[in-house]
């Protein structure tokens, strides 16, 4: 990664719950129309044929917004297109392979966006593939785009939190908690090249050096989940500047990633990176040791790293489609094992698997990275 530029990141709102609507009619060229707004998100058509696939996309709001493609696990981002100002028409391109997509706007370019599910069906021509020069190319650019949008909805997530806990609504911020923790844990490689901001966000009691101050989430996370009852808690001016810079920390990481740029190699090599984060806090219950919370974090170390697979999975099926092979059947393994743990839209807790069901766990995660560990050359070499 190179070093970026740092800019302002933008305010914006959370915008889970916003209405989309759709027409029923494509428009006379073929193309889909989309119109943003600050609330909405309308898309002319809910269907395209597969192959080339042209979003018309129109800013009629105030603030500036983007407009995605996203994979039907609505994670994964097949294109975007980013930085339209009001009044502002832009188009994206892309090419689309049968199955099923969401759409989103993202008006103030922060937070989950504004979606809708989106269908493309078999047309019966094929998209092209392009060498593995190019399908890597177009892997990296899309985990760029991935990133920016996590960070983007840790953003948003995080003030969120930060003014809940400042307020004392304890439950509310417990309430949150794992959920905004969800988008650091997905782009944990990219935040840890931050040497000077991982430890300020991300810093275990147990990794403490003599003297050295400590901040970010665990530290939050002990106050909300006090340990004993002879436990101190934190008084409002402290909850305050804690919170308050957890907020400064996590704008100044979007800021810095908002131009990084990524090779095959640091896409393979964090998709490990995440498998081997599992192993040693998450599957151990060491990551959040009060809360409890660590199949939630589990869950996201998995994405962050089935999307780095996945962005160059094209590549790797021309060069070693065995391995793709192999490492689409263990991840499908592994997250169906951690999907017996759900608990509504969560998990069960830490303290609530029994031992074997955490070897399960381990043992899933290591079938899994063995062969995780050869992306990287696969792709590459």
């Amino acid at each position: 990664m190179r070093s970026p530029t740092p800019i302002v990141a933008l305010a914006g709102l959370l915008l889970v719950g916003a209405a989309c609507t759709k027409n029923d009619t494509d428009s006379a060229s073929g193309n889909v129309k989309v119109r943003s707004t600050d609330d909405a998100c309308e898309v002319s058509a809910a269907a395209a044929p597969s192959g080339n696939v042209v979003f018309e996309v129109t800013n009629d709001g105030s603030e500036v917004t983007e407009f995605y493609l996203l994979a039907d696990d609505g994670l994964r981002i097949i294109g975007e297109v980013e930085n339209i100002g009001p009044g502002i028409s832009r188009n994206l391109v892309v090419q689309a392979a049968p199955g099923g997509y969401f759409t989103a706007c993202k008006p103030g370019m922060v937070g989950d966006g504004i979606r809708s599910a989106f269908t493309v069906s078999d047309s019966g021509r094929e998209v092209a593939t392009g060498d593995v020069a190019d399908l890597i190319a177009t892997g990296t650019e899309q985990y760029r785009l991935y990133v920016r949008d996590q960070v983007g909805q840790l953003v948003a997530k995080t003030q969120q939190f930060a003014d809940l806990y400042t307020a004392g609504s304890d439950d509310e911020a417990r309430a949150l908690y794992a959920d905004a923790r969800t988008h650091w844990e997905r782009i944990e490689p990219v935040a840890e090249s931050f040497g000077d901001l991982d430890p300020k966000l991300d810093l275990r009691e147990a990794d403490l050096e003599a003297g050295q101050a400590w901040t970010g989430w665990h530290a939050i996370e002990k106050d909300l989940w006090p340990p004993a009852s002879d436990y101190t808690p934190f008084t409002a001016d402290e909850r305050t500047a804690l919170a308050d810079l957890l907020v400064v920390d996590t704008t100044d990481l979007s800021a810095r990633v908002q131009e990084l740029t990524y090779d095959a190699t640091q896409l393979g090599n964090g998709a490990k990176e995440l498998l081997d984060e599992v192993a040693t806090g998450k599957v151990t219950g060491e990551e959040e040791i009060w809360s409890h919370t660590d199949l939630w974090d589990f869950q996201a170390n998995v994405d962050g790293a089935r999307i780095a697979f996945e962005n160059l999975q094209p590549a790797l099926e021309t060069k070693d489609p065995d391995l793709a092979t192999t490492l689409t059947e263990r991840f499908t393994a592994l997250q169906q094992l951690l999907d017996r743990h759900r608990d509504g839209e969560g998990f069960q807790l830490y303290t609530e698997l029994s031992t074997a069901e955490i070897k399960a766990l381990a043992d899933a995660v290591n079938a899994l990275s063995e062969p995780l560990a050869e992306l990287t050359a696969a792709v590459v070499l």
